[in-house]
């Protein structure tokens, strides 16, 4: 999948839909990193999916070269995937964009901008406010290089109240951000705050779980700056 992009898999989907009716999950560009870097694998648009499948409740989406979408309403989906070194803001604005009314699962891995991630804060606001999400329990915006800001933004967010798991794992989190989020809104009403692979100080660690006792914070793979330099997880 990275020498041609899933454009002649998803006319082949779409062609044949009259045939999966049923259809349910469909997962588009998992391969195994001991064959092709996430960074390689190349989709392409994925709105003919979303429309030949209406009763589609999952769609797991790996890689971002060529992810295109068109804002559209889907009554069926409820879990959205996308699995990305660097998504670019015009599909998370897509995605903002697209009314969604039965979607509980979003997670979004926004990369670096060496691999394509362009998502700013004032890409992911429709999100945040969350009006065209309302069933919305699970929101998961992770690997960034501005995972900060990101846990400014959320601290504030409307959607959050609603939510049993915020994710914001995998990125450049740092006291800052951490600091942004202790501020905001309460979170005890979470079930899950996973935060793991981050930069906080041990002081700022033990802050967090002190002042969410009653939630699974998750703060494991811990790192600390190399030469004032901080990486993802996942970004090639």
């Amino acid at each position: 999948m990275y020498e041609e992009s899933s454009e002649a898999i998803v006319e082949k989907l779409v062609a044949n839909a009259h045939l999966l009716p049923n259809l349910r999950a469909l997962s588009l560009g998992h391969v195994d990193r001991d064959w092709c870097e996430i960074s390689w694998i190349r989709l392409s648009a994925v709105t003919p999916l979303l429309t030949a499948f209406p009763n589609l409740e999952r769609l797991e989406l790996r890689g971002s070269d060529g992810l295109a979408l068109v804002p559209m309403r889907h009554e069926s989906l409820r879990v959205l995937r996308v699995e990305s070194g660097g998504l670019q803001s015009s599909f998370v604005r897509s995605v903002a964009a697209c009314d969604l009314p039965a979607l509980e699962h979003l997670e979004l891995w926004l990369g670096v901008e060496n691999y394509g991630g362009t998502t700013s804060v004032a890409d992911l606001a429709p999100i945040l406010a969350g009006d065209r999400l309302p069933a919305l329990r699970h929101l998961g915006l992770q690997d960034s290089e501005i995972q900060d800001e990101i846990a400014a933004a959320v601290a504030s967010a409307p959607v959050v109240a609603r939510l049993d798991v915020l994710d914001l794992s995998m990125g450049t989190l740092t006291d800052a951000g951490a600091e942004a989020l202790l501020g905001g809104q309460p979170l005890s009403h979470l079930k899950v705050l996973d935060l793991h692979h981050n930069y906080l100080s041990d002081a700022m660690a033990d802050r967090v779980e002190k002042a969410l006792p009653g939630v699974d914070v998750k703060l494991h793979d811990r790192l600390s700056p190399g030469d004032d330099r901080l990486y993802v997880a996942v970004s090639e």
